[in-house]
């Protein structure tokens, strides 16, 4: 008796040191070599106590994007983009998976009720019956169904972590694109007036050619120079319609005109913390998905060791029938049988090997993959942060740029009011100060995309469940 104690807790200890019943534990702490040691913190799962109120890549988007008509396209969009659509189905499909690998732990039933009509050399035909109810249950004393259900759970959680990327990329791309239009819009609105500031130059010119003050080469020059901004109106009006039909794609529906506001009414938190670097790159829902296919990788190879040992089946059947051999029973009697299997493999051709060998392969993989999907996100950081950056501190330059040449238009109007300065060159102040404008709402927009780029780059508000 001792010496079978003995052997079956050897053999439990052989089973554990094995791998099969081991659990998925994510790396505590980032290697050096990825971030250096100023970053080098724990990089535990991703939970809700890393969320603080002014945390910008977890911060909800309804506070980040305050415009009501930007809401209110970001709603639609969620309600209706095809791919947001299709990754909450992949969601469902993969609670079904989960579901199904839960009930594998319950014995599986059957009902196979037969009837039969025979009959020997012309005799009699006789009837028989069986209403058979078959029961099937597989003891999971190697891990098998615990590793397939560890699987589906590690799938589940990385298809959910899909969704949510789809869901920032749509939130990030309606943003993008409606900025994209209010700038579109300004621009149009300056290089009109420019066109306008164009149009009065070359009339003066004419006009003092006429009278023998100017040349005709200069007033061809501008007037080609009139032309060429002329185009760029019509130019900026095709973008628009291009932008419009690209937001119509990523809304679901036809093309369309979309209101909107004025690029120049657009309030952005410009107060906000980024938080512990690593903590909130294990926010990131690529981060997730590639640490959970690691996992998967991981519980595969636990499922291809499992494979070497045997398999448990308790199988039975009960029911009623009036047949017993070549004997007939009326009426019915009730039979019962119960049958335990055992499936060891012994030799399978080297499947069993090969597969083992190619899980640990795709498992080594899966950890690169992390590691790179991990360097990848702080890249991705990190260009956005120093672009949100640098267009900050050059929104102040642009803004005294605006400021000066605004003076200069102002002080040469004055100054021909006085006689000391001609018309042209009015004009030509007023082109520089419209130019000025220009360059203020292309970095006005550059510095909106960039913390919209921070922003995902960051998680792109992570839903707490």
């Amino acid at each position: 008796m001792k010496k079978t104690i003995f052997t079956l807790m050897s053999a439990s200890l052989l089973l554990s040191s094995c791998g099969i019943y081991s659990k998925y534990k994510p790396a505590k702490e980032v290697p050096d070599q990825l971030y250096g040691e100023e970053m080098t913190v724990e990089a535990e799962r991703w939970d809700a106590t890393h969320a603080t109120a002014d945390t910008l890549g977890l911060m909800d988007w309804r506070k980040l994007f305050t415009d009501p008509q930007l809401q209110a396209l970001i709603e639609k969009g969620l309600q209706q983009n095809t791919d947001y659509l299709t990754a909450q189905l992949r969601v469902k499909e993969a609670k079904a998976a989960l579901l199904s690998a839960k009930l594998a732990y319950l014995p599986s039933f059957a009902l196979a009720p037969q009837g039969v009509v025979s009959s020997f050399d012309k005799m009699k035909a006789t009837q028989t019956y069986s209403l058979p109810l078959t029961a099937s249950w597989e003891i999971d004393l190697f891990g098998r169904l615990r590793n397939a259900k560890r699987q589906s759970q590690a799938a589940l959680a990385q298809t959910k972590d899909y969704q949510q990327a789809t869901r920032a990329a749509i939130i990030a791309g309606i943003a993008n694109t409606y900025y994209t239009l209010l700038m579109l819009d300004e621009q149009l609105e300056i290089t009109q007036q420019t066109e306008e500031a164009w149009s009065e130059t070359v009339r003066s010119a004419r006009a003092l050619m006429n009278a023998g003050r100017y040349n005709e080469a200069g007033v061809a020059q501008m007037e080609a120079a009139h032309m060429q901004v002329k185009s760029s109106v019509l130019d900026l009006k095709d973008k628009v319609n291009q932008v419009e039909n690209s937001l119509a794609l990523l809304l679901a529906e036809t093309p369309r005109h979309y209101e909107r506001g004025k690029l120049a009414d657009q309030q952005l938190p410009s107060q906000f913390t980024i938080g512990v670097p690593v903590s909130l790159l294990a926010a990131r829902p690529d981060v997730r998905a590639a640490e959970r296919a690691l996992e998967r990788a991981f519980y595969t190879t636990n499922a291809a060791r499992s494979s070497f040992y045997p398999s448990i089946t308790l199988s039975g059947s009960a029911g009623w029938t009036n047949s017993a051999g070549s004997m007939i029973f009326n009426p019915a009697k009730v039979v019962a049988s119960a049958v335990g299997s055992l499936t060891q493999p012994l030799f399978a051709q080297g499947k069993l090997s090969a597969q083992l060998k190619i899980a640990k392969a795709q498992q080594e993989e899966a950890a690169l993959a992390f590691q790179q999907t991990l360097l990848n996100a702080g890249v991705e950081v990190n260009e956005a942060l120093t672009a949100w950056q640098t267009s900050r501190e050059k929104s102040q330059l642009i803004a005294k740029q605006v400021e000066a040449q605004q003076r200069a238009y102002n002080s040469t109007s004055l100054l021909m009011e006085h006689g000391s300065s001609t018309y042209l060159e009015v004009l030509s102040s007023r082109q520089n100060y419209l130019s000025a404008r220009l360059t203020q709402t292309s970095n006005t927009f550059t510095e909106i995309q960039s913390l919209i780029s921070l922003y995902q780059a960051l998680g792109g508000g992570v839903e707490v469940e």
